[in-house]
């Protein structure tokens, strides 16, 4: 049986979810969200998918599981790939999904959202300049961390190299250029240049063109 992925693709919590699955070599299928048209927000939706009215939603068997990093650490568990060789290495993989989901993803999705999915007369200015600050103080602390690196954590590709790549494949701008980061930009190729990987609208149904 399938393990089976609610999301969309403009979703850069999905797609830490989805690279996940689609790496490690799982059999999974995507099942399509239509976020823009409301159904997060329906009562149909908090009390048969997610009560909390969120995305990625991963759902095996009679397991149904909520948060990106979560379900990273279920497909794990299962595949025995991205969670570390020990504990050290699994604390401080932790550490990284919890900075990213803090510090990277949250302003990531928020300023990506505000600045490409709103109408240009809705935007705010001053919010979107202040959460590229915060941005840009994360970019910092990931760029310096990569100095040396090939990966976030230990010698290969883990949890918190999926987890924080979340966002920064996709096209729309906010304020996230590869070539002003020269350690983060050569990490995302290393990443992407791994047999399976994917691109965000390639990997999971819906992308703005949809809506066109």
């Amino acid at each position: 049986m399938s393990l089976k992925l609610h999301c969309f693709g403009e979703s850069g919590n999905s797609y830490k979810a989805a690279l996940a699955l689609e790496l490690s070599g799982l059999a999974w299928e995507p099942v399509k969200v239509d976020f823009f048209g409301g159904e997060t927000r329906t009562p149909a939706y908090r009390a048969e998918v997610s009560v909390m009215g969120e995305v990625p939603i991963l759902v095996d068997g009679d397991l149904r599981l909520t948060q990106s990093g979560v379900i990273q650490d279920y497909v794990s568990e299962k595949s025995g790939k991205f969670g570390g060789r020990d504990a050290d290495e699994r604390r401080e993989i932790l550490r990284w999904v919890f900075w990213d989901n803090h510090k990277l993803s949250s302003a990531a999705g928020m300023t990506r959202f505000l600045m490409n999915f709103l109408p240009e007369d809705k935007r705010p200015t001053e919010v979107i300049a202040f959460q590229q600050g915060r941005l840009k103080a994360a970019y910092e602390v990931l760029n310096d961390h990569l100095q040396g690196r090939d990966w976030i954590v230990g010698d290969g590709i883990t949890n918190a190299d999926l987890s924080c790549c979340g966002y920064l494949y996709y096209p729309e701008p906010f304020g996230f250029n590869r070539t002003d980061w020269p350690n983060i930009d050569a990490w995302l190729t290393r990443l992407s240049d791994t047999p399976g990987w994917k691109a965000p609208y390639d990997l999971m149904p819906g992308s703005p063109a949809d809506r066109a």
